[in-house]
């Protein structure tokens, strides 16, 4: 196990071989823990802990680390990045709820309050999970194309302004958005403001309203409301669009993704450790 030290400004550095490393995201914290709080509670447990800078790339420091455990605390944008790097280097994954809505600690069966909890993982149980890819681009959650990702660009956009006064303008966009996206899913014309495809099923009742009851499923699953069906489920699509590229959602962050584009699973692929609840 790898040796940790402290630079004067509190970030933690890692000294030597390192078993297990987290990176820590301190812009997906709610403020309690801090990220140099949990950092410490990570090392108190032998773990290497790295608090990112503002512009650090959390995939090229993975890279760099000899660890044969792979963490990230942030939140659902910051895990895929790493979660690429673990599957290169065969590694294991954890995952450490630290964002706003931790969709994917949630589906794992963490409690999304309790970051410091998670840090059992590291020494948990070892489950194995699908992920997705839009072409090469690793996903966990989904991609969503149309209405939604247009509200995460422009939320992005306006992340600077009062947080109401964004919160409200989305909710604009949403209800006079009329525009149909006008692609094809493999040739056929889908008319849907709305087309998200998910690495496995999601409950679509209340109160588990976006929840996956499994991770292991080996099936994606594009759903279109308003389409028929609405509904469709292969381990394999390919999106189109004349438009040539259009504004999409990846795991809740903002991209481009330019059409035509593959989306497919890899059914089991990434190894993923979870606290030991026997």
């Amino acid at each position: 196990m790898g040796r940790t030290a402290h630079s004067k400004d509190g970030e933690t550095h890692t000294c030597g071989p390192l078993k297990s490393l987290l990176l820590i995201n301190p812009r997906s914290g709610r403020g309690s823990p801090t990220a140099e709080e949990l950092g410490k509670q990570a090392q108190a447990r032998g773990i290497g802990a790295h608090v990112l800078e503002p512009g650090a790339n959390p995939a090229e420091i993975a890279l760099r680390s000899s660890a044969s455990v792979l963490g990230v605390a942030g939140g659902d944008g910051s895990l895929a990045p790493v979660a690429q790097v673990a599957l290169e280097r065969d590694a294991a994954f954890v995952c450490i709820p630290f964002g706003t809505r931790n969709h994917f600690a949630r589906d794992l069966g963490l409690d999304r309050d309790e970051p410091i909890a998670a840090l059992r993982a590291f020494d948990g149980v070892e489950q194995h999970v699908d992920v997705g890819r839009a072409d090469d681009r690793l996903f966990l959650n989904n991609v969503s194309l149309g209405i939604y990702a247009r509200l995460v660009h422009r939320r992005e956009g306006n992340r600077r302004r009062r947080e109401a006064f964004a919160r409200v303008r989305a909710w604009v966009i949403l209800l006079s958005h009329r525009e149909r996206l006008g692609i094809t899913v493999d040739g056929d014309p889908v008319e849907s403001r709305l087309v998200l495809v998910a690495n496995n099923a999601y409950v679509l009742e209340l109160p588990s309203l976006g929840a996956r009851e499994r991770l292991d499923e080996g099936k994606l699953h594009l759903y279109a409301p308003g389409s028929d069906p609405a509904e469709r489920i292969a381990g394999r699509f390919v999106v189109d669009a004349a438009v040539g590229r259009l504004e999409a959602a990846v795991d809740g962050e903002p991209e481009v993704l330019k059409m035509p584009i593959e989306f497919r699973i890899e059914p089991r692929a990434l190894r993923v450790l979870v606290p030991d609840r026997s």
